[in-house]
């Protein structure tokens, strides 16, 4: 029987880990595994980048977790600087081009994982590719940025967009000395918040020292000298810049997908099944941010670039493809994150996100401490509740705070994945001790003000 060959397009968290638990459970001599990765590194945290460049990692290498020469001690062919051109489903084979030689050659497949990941939002905006002006997503671009902020006169930057990374990037800004300015075309910073929850957001923010600009749709890159950035413009105003950091999210890397003729969901990932195979096609199999994955409340495909899903589904991936048996049967949309001190942390559904479902919701706002009043060191605490009317089911919980509040997020996360109740969740034998919660801990604090509104509401 001859030797199966699996091509991995993609280096990063679901390529290598689907290429590294294949070869856990298949050897050299039953399964010949070739990676392709563009990029000048490998198996590394994305999401760790805006924290090397603020400082908070001091070393880029702390973000690798594993080298290209590790992946080939153990009989992974991991091919660096070379790009996967062409996909040719018919003929199981993908064009590569080595982006150092231009050489360019066909590697033909048995089975072939695609993980291409996210690009930055990079909107066709006159300037937009000017020096100076920087997406965020790989460490070649986090290198690159640091390359700026180390080398520019000026320190006048701005952050186009008030997402996940458009806060951390407001951030290490900050870290370096900048006076930062954020642009933000939505009324309140964080959308995957409800407005209200921002609004908090927002306020802290301007507390640091990060001005923020609501419904801020930018224009324009302007260019000074040699053509580096100078401004950024707005239709009502510009904003002196040296440099610029594009914080307007991502959008998953399906080029290849595409032109291949590769199905796509409404958000352009790829789709799958449980298994991580591609729809429609039994040996290619697809994960990380170039896909869409299921939202078990709402029920609906939706496109979410987190490192732990890609994790998950490259070791899923791997399973399958080495002669195991793996599913993913879904997420809940949690994710946390930071400004400074502030700690911003949700899951589920947002209220216009239950609507654009068709789910009748009431909400439940509390203000509470990470710690026990009277314990030193306590600090304020916003949870929002939303629970489906009638059932009173959990449906989203949204969190703003300081030290202790992100984390809080899991109980909601589990909560919403068992298919609790509010009610449910206000008997939940969470811990206790005055350092780290109230009695009553902030979240059940949430949930039984939620039981209340879902008992007034009736049906």
């Amino acid at each position: 029987m001859a030797m199966e060959r699996l091509v991995v397009i993609g280096g990063d968290a679901a390529g290598m880990s689907a290429a590294s638990q294949a070869r856990r459970l298949k050897g050299p001599d039953e399964l010949e595994i070739v990676a392709f990765e563009r990029g000048h590194f490998s198996s590394y945290s994305a999401c760790g980048i805006p924290y090397w460049v603020g400082g908070d990692v001091p070393e880029r290498d702390d973000l690798i977790a594993r080298t290209p020469a590790e992946h080939r001690e153990r009989a992974i062919d991991l091919r660096m600087r070379t790009e996967v051109t062409e996909i040719d489903v018919p003929g199981g084979r993908v064009r590569s081009r080595d982006l150092e030689t231009g050489t360019e050659k066909w590697t033909g497949y048995d089975k072939l994982v695609i993980a291409t990941g996210a690009r930055p939002v990079r909107p066709a905006l006159p300037g937009i590719d000017a020096p100076g002006v920087h997406g965020v997503q790989t460490l070649d671009d986090g290198q690159d940025l640091l390359t700026t902020l180390d080398s520019v006169e000026g320190r006048r930057g701005v952050v186009v967009g008030a997402g996940y990374i458009g806060v951390e990037m407001a951030e290490a800004l900050l870290k370096h000395g900048f006076e930062v300015t954020v642009l933000n075309r939505s009324e309140q910073p964080m959308a995957t918040l409800d407005p209200d929850m921002g609004r908090l957001v927002h306020r802290a923010m301007d507390r640091m020292g990060i001005t923020t600009v609501a419904g801020a749709g930018v224009t324009k890159i302007l260019t000074g000298e040699r053509g580096r950035v100078r401004a950024v413009a707005t239709e009502d105003a510009e904003y002196p810049a040296d440099v610029v950091v594009l914080g307007i999210g991502v959008e998953p890397e399906t080029t290849l997908a595409r032109a291949a003729g590769l199905p796509l969901g409404e958000y352009g990932g790829l789709l799958t099944d449980l298994a991580m195979r591609v729809r429609g096609h039994d040996n290619i199999w697809a994960g990380g941010d170039c896909v869409e994955v299921l939202d078990l409340v709402s029920g609906r495909e939706r496109h979410i670039a987190l490192g732990t899903h890609a994790n998950k589904h490259g070791q899923i991936i791997g399973s399958n493809v080495g002669g195991g048996y793996g599913t993913f049967p879904g997420v809940v949309g949690t994710a946390v994150s930071k400004v400074c001190d502030l700690e911003i942390a949700r899951t589920g559904l947002r209220e216009k996100d239950a609507r654009a479902v068709g789910l009748r919701y009431v909400t439940a706002t509390i203000e509470s401490t990470n710690s026990a009043g009277y314990y030193p060191g306590a600090a304020p605490m916003t949870v929002k509740m939303l629970a489906e009317r009638r059932t009173g089911r959990l449906l989203g919980v949204q969190i703003v705070g300081t030290d202790g509040a992100a984390k809080r997020v899991d109980i909601a996360a589990v909560a919403l994945t068992a298919g609790m109740t509010v009610e449910q969740m206000t008997t939940l034998d969470l811990g206790y001790a005055p350092p780290f919660s109230p009695v009553w801990d902030p979240v059940l604090v949430a949930a039984r003000k939620a039981v209340t509104a879902v008992r007034r509401e009736g049906i």
